[in-house]
């Protein structure tokens, strides 16, 4: 049986000859990949597991993150350090108001020695890419995404360019600074399937924090913090999404997941409710979640620890409601208390 292990050097590490269980609804070995993935983690990061938990959740259900947080609480070490984990490829992309979709996507540049155009791969081309303060550039350079997101290909010149089966777009934004930055449309928000707030460390974690930097911790240098690359690839991370196919859904369980975003829609303090993207996203979180925790089943928990990052962004406040300082967490965990749990 494949699953965790630790290696020579005390590193965790994941079996590299694992057998699949297309016929068992055994799910241990996703389980053992998200100790992976947390024990890696925690060698860098500390605290957060929540937020480590949710990229993986969005990793394996071949979705997009939107990371909120102020400058510092490590929204760009943890990326990151998941792709160094997975052995992916890495590519950061600073927004800033003067980037063009074509410094995004790239271009084909002509030679003259060969008189032919080639395409120069912008930074979109790679695993995991990382959209730095994406609501610094106009809504012109944020709908480039859109398409990669989307259909995972881009277009150039009229000519389709797809992307690797572990592409991946991880956004940060500052939610306090608005001087220079421009808001997402709403078009874009929908296509992320998950939206973070990276909180602040607490007292004991911030003092875990500089305990490491006064012992010499180097963020940039992952290798001599202990991470192993390669810990996990991506044969293990296409197997494991195979795997979640095993998870039963009970009737009882998809119609809570439908009533819970209905609901949405009806509330008295919304706008704008969650269309049938955000059903569609909450069941399959709800399923990755599930399998993460080694069960082949989804209970009434796994919906509701995913249905906050799955519908906040999804959700538009009135304006009276929010004048009255009323915010989308508040108004999410109301209706998940008002939506009958099914037995």
């Amino acid at each position: 049986m494949s699953g965790y292990t630790t290696g020579l050097g005390g590193g965790a590490q994941w079996d590299a000859a694992p057998t699949p269980r297309e016929s068992s609804a055994d799910l241990s070995e996703l389980a053992a990949l998200r100790q992976v993935v947390i024990a890696e983690m925690s060698k860098v990061i500390v605290g957060q597991e929540a937020i480590v938990e949710h990229l993986l959740v969005a990793l394996l259900a071949r979705g997009h993150v939107l990371l909120e947080g102020v400058p510092g609480v490590a929204k760009t070490l943890m990326v990151k350090t998941l792709a160094h984990i997975i052995e992916a490829d890495f590519n950061r992309i600073q927004f800033t108001p003067d980037l063009m979709p074509a410094d995004i996507i790239g271009t084909n540049i002509f030679n003259l020695q060969d008189q032919s155009f080639h395409l120069v791969q912008g930074p979109i081309f790679t695993d995991m890419c990382l959209a730095d303060e994406i609501n610094r550039a106009p809504a012109k350079t944020q709908s480039a995404l859109l398409e990669a997101m989307e259909e995972r290909s881009v277009t150039i010149d009229g000519k389709r360019h797809s992307l690797g089966p572990l592409f991946m777009v991880c956004a940060t934004q500052n939610p306090v600074e608005s001087e220079g930055t421009y808001p997402l449309p709403e078009a874009q928000l929908d296509r992320f399937l998950l939206k973070l707030k990276v909180p602040y460390p607490t007292a004991a974690e911030e003092d875990a924090i500089l305990d490491r930097f006064n012992a010499g911790f180097d963020p940039h240098d992952l290798a001599a913090a202990g991470v192993q690359r390669g810990a996990l690839t991506g044969a293990h991370v296409e197997r494991a999404r195979e795997q979640i196919r095993l998870v039963r859904v009970e009737p009882s369980l998809i119609q809570y997941v439908r009533r819970v975003v209905h609901a949405t829609r009806s509330s008295s303090s919304l706008l704008l409710g969650g269309g049938p993207r955000a059903s569609i996203y909450l069941l399959i979180c709800a399923k990755v979640a599930a399998a993460l925790r080694g069960r082949d089943f989804v209970t009434p928990d796994d919906v509701k620890f995913m249905a906050f990052p799955v519908l906040r962004h999804r959700l538009v406040l009135e304006p009276e409601v929010e004048i009255e300082g009323v915010t989308t967490e508040e108004v999410i965990g109301q209706l998940l208390n008002s939506v009958e749990v099914p037995r």
